[in-house]
């Protein structure tokens, strides 16, 4: 399905690199039927260097002659690259943002296009190991939507939703949720180094304690609550470690920081959008 589509990759980032990598190496998709554009002029030589794909400083100029055009751009980008694209876009193309808080009639008005995808894929994406959470627009053709699955497969796993709002959750937990896992890895590697192992065994332990949790996680099938119960015997290690923990807010704190990272993504989308329509 991507060997024959021209796809348009609006910002020559991290997350456009991925794309890139991702639709040439798990997708297939021929570097000619790739074309990227972004401000920066030396970025693009490396990535059509790297990639062997075609690149422009002109959004228009790729926009107009794709089947597909992703928006990999901050946010704040958003009103500059739609006030100098308003038209290039064909009315028969899929126009897919992976920009947080940005809405769907946003989108759609902004680049007065009416196939609009939204999405909220993750850090992990780059290894094609992340997920993605989408809706889309209802002038959104079958086969569009298989397009953007396949393109989103890419990345790792993918999730349609018929409700957009769960794209400010998705945000929240899977969008963010890498920054917690860091930081939560690097807390525990620095208790290790304060106990007195040198770092890197203290990284090696934490790193592997974690791969293998999640993959007896995925093996067993059972809920979390089961698995934290095997390991923790009455007044063993364990049990002391847990009772800090709840008796320090942990869980309380991650729901909290979770939910104000939903609260986040909404407020950022209505005043992006406000600013998008007044514009």
């Amino acid at each position: 399905m991507l060997q024959n589509t021209k796809i348009a990759i609006i910002g020559p980032g991290v997350m456009g690199r991925t794309l890139v990598a991702s639709l040439i190496h798990a997708g297939g998709c021929p570097p000619a039927e790739i074309a990227i554009a972004g401000p920066n002029p030396l970025r693009l030589d490396e990535l059509c260097t790297e990639f062997l794909v075609s690149g422009s400083t002109s959004n228009r100029q790729v926009m107009e002659e794709a089947d597909v055009v992703i928006l990999a751009i901050k946010p704040q980008r958003l009103a500059q690259v739609a006030n100098g694209a308003r038209g290039a876009i064909r009315p028969d193309a899929l126009l897919i943002s992976i920009m947080a808080g940005v809405s769907i009639e946003a989108l759609r008005r902004s680049f007065g296009v009416e196939r609009v995808v939204r999405s909220m894929p993750n850090t992990p994406a780059q290894i094609g190991m992340g997920i993605t959470v989408w809706a889309q627009s209802s002038a959104v053709s079958p086969e569009q939507h298989a397009l953007a699955a396949s393109i989103f497969q890419t990345l790792g796993q993918e999730i349609f939703v018929e409700d957009e709002d769960y794209l400010d959750m998705a945000t929240a937990l899977s969008g963010t949720g890498p920054a917690y896992v860091f930081l939560f890895m690097e807390a525990m590697i620095d208790a290790g180094v304060h106990m007195g192992f040198p770092r890197r065994i203290a990284e090696q332990l934490v790193v592997q304690t974690l791969k293998g949790s999640v993959e007896y996680y995925d093996h067993n099938h059972e809920h979390p609550a089961s698995l934290r119960n095997e390991v923790t015997s009455p007044g063993g290690t364990s049990a002391e470690a847990l009772y800090y923990l709840e008796k320090a807010g942990f869980r309380t704190a991650i729901s909290r920081a979770i939910w104000a990272a939903y609260q986040r993504s909404k407020e950022l989308g209505e005043g992006r959008n406000k600013q998008n329509l007044e514009g």
